[in-house]
């Protein structure tokens, strides 16, 4: 690069830096705000309802929603003292002192979510059954794959970034839209590992997964929601008129046949495909959480009366087909199976039931 082209970058770097400050110093006071009035709301929620709840025998809707909400913040605080701490330690420079960083990052994370998930466990009733059962090996002793999951229900990208860590021993390079960024603590742990918030500010968003891919190493998994947003039938139904609109009738004419899942945007599978020829590639399905989607079905279907059930299948490199047309009818062929497993195994309060 010339040294025009540095001097053009510093501004922008230094900008970048600058409005990455002002967003954590602003969700950090406000998260700091939030804690004691979700508390005083709690309290409140508790006596209101307790009347009615012990008459009833009723779910205590009020506590159990508010209650999950202050947890989550105070999980969250925990997590912005934790990379606090990690920041001011010393550790040795080059890539040996980066790895080591990237994996005490990854164990926060990993500790975090398994308090939600085991929370959530508790006030809402959580049970997660996944098949086939996960092989359990390590991270560093697993080849990387590209992970392209269904989404679908409150909170299901952070519990499948838990299963991936606690339970597959992987470490999640995430995909995720950078609405998320206004949580405290997720922006600045992710912010410390690979990963890709979308819409991208530099650039297109393939270019940046496929950045994201060409860097996966033994034990590290891409993980990717091609749907771009979770399922609602509205969302269907715009999906498959955009294809239509955008001359693709053939596209469209599938999507229609599938019932339970948008159609594929597929410019990022693909990117991060044609990335990492090596990798294997992981479909995962799933229903239990799509019972969730508003702020109505919250209130009304929580806590859960069905388990979420997960099914996943790994896909080797080597069965990947050539070429991106081919890649893309493959890829629609396989979200008709996630599609078809969804329809086999979904309740009957789901979304698109």
């Amino acid at each position: 690069m010339t040294d025009a082209g540095v001097a053009r970058r510093r501004p922008a770097r230094l900008t970048g830096k600058v409005v990455t400050g002002l967003r954590r110093t602003t969700s950090t006071a406000l998260l700091l705000a939030l804690v004691p009035t979700v508390a005083a709301l709690l309290v409140a929620a508790g006596l209101l309802s307790a009347p009615v709840s012990l008459a009833t025998r009723g779910p205590w809707r009020p506590v159990r929603i508010t209650g999950y909400v202050l947890l989550y913040l105070l999980v969250d605080l925990a997590g912005l003292v934790a990379a606090a701490g990690l920041w001011v330690r010393r550790l040795p420079e080059g890539r040996a002192g980066k790895e080591r960083r990237a994996a005490d990052v990854f164990a926060v994370l990993e500790r975090l979510l398994w308090l939600l998930r085991r929370a959530a466990e508790r006030i809402f009733r959580l049970q997660v059954e996944v098949t086939p059962p996960l092989p359990g090996q390590r991270g560093h002793a697993t080849a990387p794959v590209l992970v392209f999951a269904r989404h679908a229900g409150v909170g299901d990208s952070f519990l499948l970034l838990q299963i991936l860590l606690s339970q597959a021993g992987l470490r999640p390079h995430p995909v995720l839209k950078r609405t998320l960024r206004a949580d405290p603590a997720l922006d600045v742990l992710i912010g410390r590992v690979p990963h890709c918030f979308l819409p991208h500010c530099k650039g297109r968003a393939e270019d940046a997964i496929g950045n994201l891919a060409a860097r996966l190493g033994p034990g590290d998994a891409l993980v990717i929601f091609p749907e771009g947003g979770n399922f609602t039938p509205r969302r269907r139904r715009h999906a498959i008129a955009s294809l239509r609109c955008r001359g693709l009738p053939r596209r469209a004419s599938h999507a229609e046949r599938m019932h339970h899942v948008l159609p594929p945007q597929d410019a990022g599978a693909l990117a991060a495909l044609a990335a990492a020829p090596a990798a294997d590639v992981v479909f995962v399905a799933h229903t239990g959480l799509d019972v969730v989607h508003s702020a109505r079905t919250v209130w009304s279907r929580l806590p859960l009366r069905e388990s979420v059930r997960a099914h996943w299948w790994r896909i080797p490199a080597r069965r990947v087909p050539p070429g991106d047309d081919a890649r893309s009818r493959w890829l629609l062929a396989q979200w008709a199976r996630v599609d078809r497993w969804i329809a086999d195994h979904a309740t009957s309060q789901a979304t698109h039931a």
